[in-house]
Parts: C-alpha cells; sequence; structure tokens
C-alpha cells in the first residue's frame, strides 16, 4: 500500500459506544466505552466534559493528534454528541471510528469494517443521523445473542454471564490492540489481521 492511500485512511478519532452512570459500567452495551478506557490509559489525552455531551480528549497516539470521545447523552442519542464534536473539530466522518457491541456478531469476536449500515444498533443509527453519512469505520466488538431467552433491550444492559466474563476481558483487550492497529498503521492492514476467522 502507497503512503497516500495510508493517508487517506488514517483515523483522527476514536470513539466508544456506551451509557453513562456507574450501572452501566460493566455491561455488554458498554463494551465501545471499556475499549475507549483502555486507549485513554495507554495515550493519556487530557478528558475534559466542557463544550459537548461527551467526555473528550486529544492526545498524540502513534505519532499522529487523535480525538477520544466517550459521548455522555445515552446510547441512542450518541450522534447527538458525535455530531458536534467532530462537525467543531473539522474531521470527516470518514476519518473517525466507531467502536461499538454487536449483537450479530459471535461472543468473543472483533471485527473492523470501514463503513455499512447500522445493523440495528440505535447508537450507530444515531451516529448516521447526525453526520449525514454511513461511511466512517467500525470497531465491533461481538457480544452475541441472549442465551437465556432474556429480551435483548434487557441482555444489552447487563454484564456478560459469569461464564463469560474472563473471554469478554479478553475480547476488549484484543479490541485495543485492533484500534492501536488502527492507529498505528491503516484500517486496511488492521482488517486483515484482525478481521480472519477462528
Amino acid at each position: 500500500m502507497g503512503d497516500a492511500q495510508r493517508n487517506e485512511e488514517q483515523i483522527l478519532a476514536v470513539i466508544g459506544l456506551g451509557n453513562p452512570g456507574k450501572e452501566y459500567a460493566g455491561s455488554r452495551h458498554n463494551a465501545g466505552f471499556l475499549v475507549i478506557d483502555r486507549l485513554i490509559a495507554l495515550y493519556s489525552p487530557s478528558m475534559m466534559e466542557r463544550k459537548f455531551r461527551a467526555s473528550w480528549g486529544f492526545a498524540i497516539a502513534e505519532g499522529r493528534k487523535v480525538l477520544f470521545v466517550k459521548p455522555l447523552t445515552f446510547m441512542n442519542k450518541s450522534g447527538e454528541a458525535v455530531g458536534e464534536i467532530i462537525k467543531y473539530f473539522g474531521i470527516p466522518p470518514a476519518k473517525m471510528m466507531v467502536v461499538h457491541d454487536d449483537l450479530d456478531l459471535p461472543f468473543a469476536r472483533i471485527r473492523i469494517a470501514q463503513r455499512g449500515g447500522s445493523g440495528g444498533h440505535k447508537g450507530v443509527q444515531s451516529i448516521m443521523e447526525h453526520v449525514s453519512s454511513s461511511d466512517f469505520p467500525r470497531l465491533k466488538i461481538g457480544v452475541g445473542r441472549p442465551k437465556h431467552g432474556e429480551p435483548v433491550e434487557d441482555f444489552v444492559l447487563l454484564p456478560p454471564y459469569p461464564e463469560d466474563r474472563e473471554n469478554f476481558e479478553k475480547m476488549i483487550a484484543l479490541a485495543e490492540e485492533a484500534a492501536r492497529a488502527v492507529l498505528a498503521g491503516s484500517l486496511s492492514d488492521a482488517m486483515n489481521r484482525f478481521n480472519r476467522r477462528d
């Protein structure tokens, strides 16, 4: 891949989706927040909560300035915060990567996508509506489907099953590694590396 294509694919913002509040902290729906928290610990942006309805900050990550964002609007209104912040800083949607849970991806699998629909994810749908585009990369974190007949709405707001917690943690760590690979190289390289099947 040439330098021009690498530059074209460079990500300038990483946005993790979740719900604010201690009651949601370890839930499946907060997988995006969990990955962002690990990236924040690694790159040490100065996070703030002023001006936008988000926790946000810039850091030098893998040699360039990257914006890290956790919307604080609750999941279904994620786009309200994301739309405001990327427009303010002049970041095109194609240069932001959204990190989110995915019910249709098997548990403990991750997948990087360059663009796509919402797949029924209301946070992603909200972002698509507020940035007027579906042309933005995603890092999807597979939470699987309910095993015991629970409604999906309850399933995503709960922590992983006790027997799944260790693998859930490993998946979050793998997703952090994938996000770092995207920042260090390109989406294409990271997709080739992390989208392999078990």
